[in-house]
């Protein structure tokens, strides 16, 4: 199935990936980025493997993937809504 990147979570992977330079480097903020690309991959190949977070917003669904979750919908196509880590999730959506 098709996946579209919302500006929202473009943002996240920008703000996740320059942290991931300035804390471990380069090259791990590389293999991290990949990282998440491929759960992004594996969500547009499987959208209803992941576990539904209505609780958290209606017809969301959540990939965990190393240090963050992937908060995604689907449709037509895989909308991938956020990435995010610990912060408060019902605000940042």
């Amino acid at each position: 199935m098709k996946y579209k990147i919302s500006t929202q979570a473009q943002n996240d992977l920008t703000r996740i990936y320059l942290y991931g330079v300035k804390k471990f480097g380069y090259k791990q903020a590389q293999l991290y980025s990949k990282k998440l690309i491929e759960c992004i991959n594996s969500i547009s190949n499987n959208p209803t493997a992941y576990v539904a977070v209505d609780h958290v917003k209606p017809n969301y669904r959540r990939c965990s993937c190393g240090s963050d979750s992937i908060y995604y919908k689907v449709s037509h196509i895989v909308e991938i809504m956020a990435v995010l880590g610990s912060q408060d999730i019902e605000n940042a959506l």
